[in-house]
């Protein structure tokens, strides 16, 4: 087996790379802080600053008080040497934001998507205008993530199927990274709701966990061994195909509320079950929070004994531990929900999963295609630290 010999130049850049995590990781360091924590001297953490510094990656951003002498300068990393795109496409609406290297957020628009039927179009003009907004250039942004609704082939990375966006189909990527001239991804929506639990909410550094979304649509993430699980085809997760006994089998994938648990806590079956406990008519989300806050118990373990069906089967078959709750009617619900959730699965499943709500504030599909293109675009960057 072959290996990479330790060359200078190879040192250089693992050197190189340990210390952009750190300053990434816990913020500015001084030249001797960042020596103590990489174990290089502070010769060779001067001249490894010195070489950042002159790519543009890092630079002065304060001053360090000490004791005799001069203050000590405190370097970081320039957040504006590399931006990225994330975005969430949905039927009518596409929300597109920009990051510095960092993560932060420095731009987030949403566009109204019914004007244009090409994806690329879509994706330029949503990308376009979050750019105006930050002032930043299209030609400085590093990587795309978009997350979709529908089946993505991890072999492939299109779209596969998409019954809500039929222009997102095989060859969508291609034309894109051809129009962008950057690094795109292409990510299923719950996926990338799942990473941004692991990173930011009730999952963190969770190594096995499942994410369910409830909503007008139901989506699973999985996540194990701390990776996500997308199956062979990209199928993993589609939770609303589960058979249920008592409904139907689908006899056409492509239709809409064919699938059996879909069409058992689906948008249309909340409403009627809500109708049918006397709720007031409206958004879904709406009549399962008014259910919160007025106390409709009945209407609330009614819920969850359906939402029940699906994480037992998926506890049964995988034993994740940590169930989280998200999706419109999954946040509706809150803990009141997810208590009754873990109750009802507890009566039927042996493993009996520990069931949350999300903590994830905000767009949780948009907070994932952020990140993850975060990430991305550090590791190109991370990757060309050192010339030849």
């Amino acid at each position: 087996m072959s290996r990479r010999p330790g060359t200078p130049r190879l040192l250089r850049q693992l050197n190189d790379r340990a210390a952009l995590e750190l300053l990434l990781s816990i913020g500015p360091l001084t030249r001797a802080e960042l020596g103590e924590r990489t174990g290089l001297s502070k010769v060779t953490a001067g001249q490894l600053l010195s070489r950042l510094e002159d790519q543009g990656l890092v630079g002065v951003v304060g001053e360090q008080a000490g004791g005799r002498g001069p203050n000590a300068a405190l370097y970081g990393v320039v957040p504006s040497c590399a931006y990225v795109a994330g975005l969430e496409v949905l039927p009518d609406s596409v929300t597109a934001a920009v990051a510095d290297i960092t993560g932060k957020i420095v731009a987030e628009v949403m566009v109204d998507p019914t004007s244009h039927h090409d994806p690329v179009k879509i994706v330029h003009r949503s990308v376009q205008r979050a750019c105006e907004s930050a002032n930043v250039t299209m030609s400085q942004l590093r990587s795309f993530v978009i997350g979709t609704r529908g089946v993505v082939d991890p072999r492939t990375g299109d779209v596969r199927f998409s019954f809500d966006l039929p222009a997102w189909h095989e060859g969508v990527l291609a034309d894109l990274r051809a129009s962008l001239h950057a690094s795109v991804r292409i990510e299923n929506d719950v996926n990338l709701a799942a990473l941004a639990e692991r990173s930011y909410g009730a999952a963190v550094a969770a190594e096995d966990f499942v994410l369910v979304w409830a909503g007008v649509g139901q989506g699973l993430g999985v996540m194990l061994g701390g990776r996500l699980h997308r199956g062979l085809t990209g199928g993993a997760g589609e939770i609303g195909w589960l058979p249920v006994p008592g409904e139907p089998l689908p006899v056409d994938v492509r239709a809409p509320q064919s699938g059996s648990f879909q069409r058992l806590v689906g948008g249309d079956a909340v409403a009627g079950l809500a109708e049918a406990h006397g709720l007031p008519i409206g958004p879904v989300e709406a009549q399962v929070r008014d259910a919160v806050a007025v106390g409709a118990g009945p209407f609330l373990d009614d819920l969850a004994a359906r939402l029940a069906v699906g994480v037992a089967a998926v506890a049964v078959v995988l034993d994740p531990g940590l169930i989280v709750l998200s999706g419109d009617v999954g946040r509706a619900g809150g803990a009141a929900l997810a208590a009754r959730v873990e109750e009802a699965v507890a009566r039927v499943c042996p493993s009996q999963p520990r069931v949350v709500v999300t903590e994830v504030t905000g767009n949780p599909v948009l907070r994932g295609a952020v990140m993850h293109a975060v990430e991305q675009a550090r590791e190109e960057l991370f990757d060309r630290t050192v010339g030849p």
